[in-house]
């Protein structure tokens, strides 16, 4: 990270921080009291328009370690976020279990499931790799179809979330909450990449031959991986759900994965804040374009403005891809060098 000229680290714990200078902590107090403050104001749309891409920085925060740091590629994301999903409202609506006691075992079983789809990973990658999730995708859709305690294609109601007697019945109490587990998870994940697991995930992603090598155990952090990374899938899995209040397969489609990765080649793989503005991204673009669909509806073929938001999602990956493969989190590092420079260029002051 860079900082302002006068500013140097006396010890390691203050190199080793996240927030560390004065400024920073005012900016972030101000964005959090902003973001929670932020349901006053926004309409119903907008706070659903909020929840979700909240609940979807949570799985592509989990994809971003699998993919991004791990450099295992998933195209079943979505399909474990279903297993989350359906965990939670089974223990919910069926046995009666608290929100609370049953999210962390949706985690836990997403990432027990993750494990499962990972084990390929010892003899495959790459393609291969691409393949057998895309295969687990299928099967864990077939098998929850056809499962009585699910409700097969009927599909599944679940009750609200609540705590000591307090029912997130509201938009903007469910924004809340969905807040505080974006926070969460983005505390963890960037706390974990700069771990030794979260070395050993680079050093496989970059070169699992001299990794192996260097004593690190390439299956087993790989596993990790698959686990750690569905154990996010399941938070937001079930945290979807919940705000829906009712699980159907419909949620999960194997197109959402696709659209997942998307979010990473957006927002840049291998990237922390790349994840949260991938996500952010795509899901504002994806609601602007819906917007604009009676417009172009008068301009273009009902068939093609139907449509519209899948070109413009595609457009906008391809676009990424070859003129900011590094994406939109190397274009912010640029911004804030600028920022750090000014009225010097970069090549002044290098």
């Amino acid at each position: 990270m860079e900082l302002p000229c006068g500013i140097f680290q006396q010890n390691y714990a203050e190199d080793m921080a996240i927030i560390r200078t004065r400024t920073q902590w005012v900016v972030l107090a101000a964005f959090l009291a902003l973001l929670f403050a932020s349901p006053f104001f926004l309409t119903d749309t907008l706070l659903t328009i909020a929840i979700v891409i909240g609940i979807t920085v949570i799985s592509v925060h989990g994809l971003n370690i699998l993919t991004g740091y791990c450099g295992q590629i998933s195209m079943g994301h979505a399909a474990f976020m279903a297993v989350g999903g359906y965990i939670s409202g089974i223990l919910t609506a069926k046995f009666g279990w608290p929100f609370f006691a049953a999210l962390p075992c949706a985690a836990l079983g997403a990432g027990l499931v993750g494990l499962l789809f990972g084990l390929p990973s010892l003899r495959i990658k790459g393609f291969y790799l691409i393949m057998a999730t895309v295969a687990a995708q299928f099967i864990i859709i077939w098998i929850i179809l056809q499962l009585y305690i699910t409700g097969g294609p009927n599909g599944l109601a679940v009750p609200r979330p609540s705590i000591a007697g307090f029912v997130f019945k509201s938009k903007a109490s469910y924004f809340c909450l969905v807040m505080v587990f974006a926070i969460l998870s983005t505390l963890v994940a960037k706390n974990l990449v700069r771990t030794r697991v979260g070395r050993a995930f680079i050093a496989i992603r970059d070169n699992d031959l001299a990794a192996e090598v260097m004593g690190i155990n390439v299956f087993g952090y790989k596993l990790l991986a698959f686990f750690i990374g569905c154990v996010f899938a399941g938070v937001s899995g079930a945290l979807l759900v919940h705000f829906v209040r009712y699980a159907f397969t419909a949620q999960f489609a194997f197109l959402d994965s696709v659209w997942y990765l998307g979010m990473l080649i957006v927002g840049g793989m291998g990237s922390i804040i790349g994840a949260i503005l991938g996500a952010v991204a795509l899901k504002l673009l994806d609601e602007l374009v819906t917007a604009m669909g009676p417009v172009m509806s008068a301009l273009v073929a009902a068939q093609a403005a139907a449509s519209l938001a899948l070109i413009a999602r595609g457009v906008v990956i391809i676009l990424f891809l070859i003129f900011e493969p590094r994406g939109l989190a190397h274009l912010w590092g640029l911004i804030k060098s600028y920022i750090s420079l000014w009225p010097f260029s970069r090549e002044e002051a290098e």
